[in-house]
């Protein structure tokens, strides 16, 4: 996809933030999102969260990282509840399942390291 050209590439995501919380079209389960990098090694997602927003309980085949970037979001994974606010990030093996639930509104940056597949 074109937007993902390129070598480097700079995002401003208040200003993505913005664009996400502005669209008309309804939000799905309280939250909108956008992949704003994707990469055979990792996908990049930002996340915009109402208050009592959520992702029901999934995993990934990759690791994952959730960078709050506001607000304060309750995760649930490998049998731990954590509660994160603006600036925590939270680091996950590939194949745990998480939930994510916005106590108020939040945002995040989800990112997947894709897992390489086995050679030979």
């Amino acid at each position: 996809m074109e937007r993902f050209a390129g070598n480097a590439h700079a995002f401003d995501l208040a200003a993505l933030l913005s664009k996400l919380r502005a669209e008309e079209h309804p939000s799905q389960d309280g939250h909108r999102q956008i992949t704003i990098l994707h990469r055979a090694s990792a996908a990049h997602v930002l996340f915009a969260f109402e208050p009592s927003g959520k992702l029901e309980q999934h995993q990934a085949r990759g690791e994952v990282t959730i960078h709050v970037l506001e607000g304060r979001l309750m995760v649930a994974a490998d049998g731990q509840d954590h509660d994160l606010r603006a600036g925590h990030v939270l680091m996950l093996s590939a194949g745990v399942p998480h939930d994510v639930r916005a106590a108020e509104s939040s945002a995040m940056l989800l990112t997947v390291f894709m897992a390489k597949e086995a050679e030979g």
